[in-house]
Parts: C-alpha cells; sequence; structure tokens
C-alpha cells in the first residue's frame, strides 16, 4: 500500500497525464499566459455546468470574496454576515476592506450557518451575508434567501469547498451551490474538488450588470485599455490553471461521485459506533465530501490525532481557532461573541483522508486502525 496523503493530486494527475500535459504544451507553445484561449473557454463552460450566465475568473478564492463585496458598493463599517466556523479568508477580505463582521452560529449535524442565529444577527446596519458551504455540503438557502430578501440583504455564497454539489427547493427545483446568491465564489487551489495546478478562484452571477462590474474590478477598474474607471486590483486566472481546468471540469462529478463512495465506505465502517458521529447528509444537499469529518467524543481528538499518525494515517482539524478567536480580529470586539456550536465543534472534530483515488485497501487501513485506536 503507497503512503497515504489527506489528497493524492499526484494519483489523480497519472490518469489524465496525456490530456493535462497536452493542454499546457499547447498554451506554452503558443505563448498566450494572459487572458488565452482557454480562459474564456473555461469560463464558458464553467457557467454552462453550474446554469449562471456569467463566470468571472481571477486570481483566486480570497481575491473571489473581495472582489464580491467590492462590486456591491459596501462602505466602511456596514455589517456582514459570516460564520465563525470557516477558512479565514471568509472573514479576512470583510476585514480588509473596512467592513464589520458579525459572526453566528452553526449546525452541530451540518456544520453549516444556522438560521435562527442569522436571524438575530441582523441589524440596520446588515448589508450583505455569506454563506460558506462547508466541507462540501450546501447551506440550507432557502430559507436563508428568504430572510435575506425580507431584510434587502445581498448574498455572497463562499462556495469554495462545495462546487459540484447541489441545493434542492421544497419545490424539488435544484441549483448549484454558488448559483443561489447574487454571486457566488470559488477557489481553484489544487486540493478542492475542482482543483487546479496552482492558485485559481471564479466569481459568478446572472447579473448583467454586476457581472461586467466584477470583471472591471479583478482588472484594475478598467473597462477599456488604460481608462480606470473605479478603483480594482490585478487578479487573473492564468491560462495554464485554465486549460488543466477545462479537463477537470469535464471530471468533477466523476470526482464527486468517487468522493461520496469513499464516505459511503467511512459511513458503514463507524456506522452505531458509540463515540463518533459521521458527516450528516443533509436532504436539500448533495454532499461532495471536499473533508469527511468525524464529531469524536469519548476520547480525545488531539491523541486520536498522534497515534494516526504514529500508524501513517493523516488527518487534519479544521479549525482549531475560530475566526472570531483569532487575534487579527480583535479590534472588532468579537472575543466574547457567544456560539456553542462553533466552540464545540473545535475540541471534537477531526477530519479524514478525503480524495479521487482511495482504494478499499487504504480505507480499510484507517477505519479499521481509527476503530482499534478509540476502542
Amino acid at each position: 500500500m503507497q503512503q497515504l496523503q489527506m489528497v493524492d493530486l499526484k494519483r489523480q494527475y497519472q490518469k489524465i497525464k496525456a490530456e493535462v500535459d497536452t493542454a499546457i504544451n499547447h498554451v506554452i507553445e503558443n505563448a498566450a499566459f494572459i487572458g488565452g484561449p482557454d480562459v474564456h473557454s473555461f469560463a464558458t463552460e464553467l457557467a454552462q455546468y453550474l446554469g449562471v450566465k456569467h463566470v468571472i475568473p481571477c486570481a483566486n478564492g480570497t481575491d473571489a470574496l473581495q472582489i464580491a463585496l467590492m462590486a456591491l458598493g459596501l462602505q466602511p463599517g456596514d455589517e456582514v454576515i459570516t460564520p465563525s466556523y470557516t477558512y479565514i479568508a471568509t472573514v479576512e477580505v470583510v476585514a480588509l476592506l473596512k467592513l464589520t463582521p458579525v459572526f453566528v452560529d452553526v449546525d452541530p449535524d451540518t456544520f453549516t450557518m444556522n438560521m435562527e442565529s442569522v436571524k438575530k444577527a441582523i441589524t440596520s446596519k446588515t448589508k450583505a451575508i455569506i454563506p460558506v458551504h462547508l466541507y462540501g455540503q450546501s447551506v440550507n438557502m432557502e430559507p436563508l434567501l428568504a430572510i435575506a430578501k425580507e431584510h434587502n440583504i445581498a448574498v455572497v455564497e463562499d462556495n469554495a469547498q462545495a462546487i459540484g454539489s447541489t441545493y434542492t427547493f421544497s419545490n424539488g427545483t435544484t441549483v448549484k451551490t454558488g448559483a443561489m446568491g447574487i454571486i457566488g465564489c470559488t477557489s481553484f487551489f489544487p486540493s478542492k474538488n475542482l482543483g487546479g495546478y496552482g492558485d485559481g478562484g471564479a466569481m459568478f452571477t446572472n447579473d448583467d450588470e454586476l457581472a461586467q462590474k466584477l470583471k472591471m474590478i479583478a482588472n484594475h477598474g478598467q473597462q477599456t485599455r488604460y481608462y480606470h474607471e473605479m478603483v480594482g486590483c490585478n487578479s487573473r486566472l492564468d491560462t495554464i490553471q485554465a486549460a488543466v481546468l477545462r479537463i477537470k471540469l469535464r471530471k468533477l462529478d466523476e470526482y464527486c461521485y468517487s468522493r461520496r463512495q469513499a464516505a459511503d465506505y467511512y459511513d458503514k465502517a463507524f456506522k452505531n459506533h458509540p463515540k463518533i458521529t459521521t458527516p450528516y447528509r443533509a436532504p436539500y444537499s448533495y454532499h461532495v465530501f471536499h473533508q469527511y469529518t468525524l464529531q469524536i467524543s469519548g476520547f480525545d481528538r488531539d491523541t486520536l490525532q498522534q497515534k494516526l499518525a504514529e500508524r501513517n494515517i493523516p488527518s487534519m482539524i479544521y479549525y482549531p481557532v475560530p475566526s472570531h478567536k483569532q487575534n487579527m480580529l480583535k479590534e472588532y470586539g468579537v472575543e466574547n461573541t457567544i456560539l456553542p456550536v462553533t466552540d464545540m465543534l473545535q475540541d471534537c472534530v477531526i477530519s479524514l483522508p478525503m480524495h479521487t483515488e482511495l482504494t478499499e485497501e487504504e480505507l480499510a487501513f484507517i477505519t479499521n486502525n481509527l476503530i482499534e485506536i478509540i476502542g
């Protein structure tokens, strides 16, 4: 058995090596490194996949979130509601733009934004909500969109961990995550379900005017070269990354299915274990398992991680310090925010290897050893 990896990009690459190598060589041979044809083709193909009118590629997922908030014209002091239980980038851009982060709790089963917590957090200063589709599962968007509509609040979806997932509304309509808010954002960091071979990101919208604004902000605030109509930034998806992503986009549904198969194995192995709570699959969400995250009780989580490492089984703890407790946000006085579920999760969750190349032998090794360790 090979050395286990949290994400095995080498083995994934070997399966698509010929396609990827050809695509990269084509870009190099044509020397269209910035804004080449593959960038435009990828944007068109991703828009078709997501069912949106516009996809605007950019340099990374953090830029996508920042540009989205800039395009909404928010002003310093405007409040943005976000979960604390998320990667810091979601909140970092709020602080960077001198907006005010307002943290809400998550549900203990889905790890995603709790609707009652959202309702309580809304004030007259609330201008945006950033739901985070965490670990591959969609936020419960139908009630969230209703809350946002009632209060005239913009919804910007952080879809960095759930591209390929779908949400089912109560009337049976299904929509891809990232395509429900006014803007959706994603990352193409290599470990993502749709990951490049470097940094990359994108924004999605059905609003024509907003799409044009997003494009301009990402390109130094210009529509015509050298004529800068607004303050923007320099955020581009390079052509080599787009060429790789075009290939991987065609395989995204297959990749998501492989992850779900691995999750099925884990679920079955850990079923009814008194110390293990497996990930909940909400009926409204097609879970694509960016991470496979357990909740551990009756056994010290950190000890479990150490003992797994001793047996050469990698694991990760997301997120040991929630956003509201990070030093960078002390000036907002949020460290005493009461978020009981978030505080509970930081002490009990652990994520196991999850990727498209996991074999039954590897899954058996991981599950058997984990069960043996915790008893």
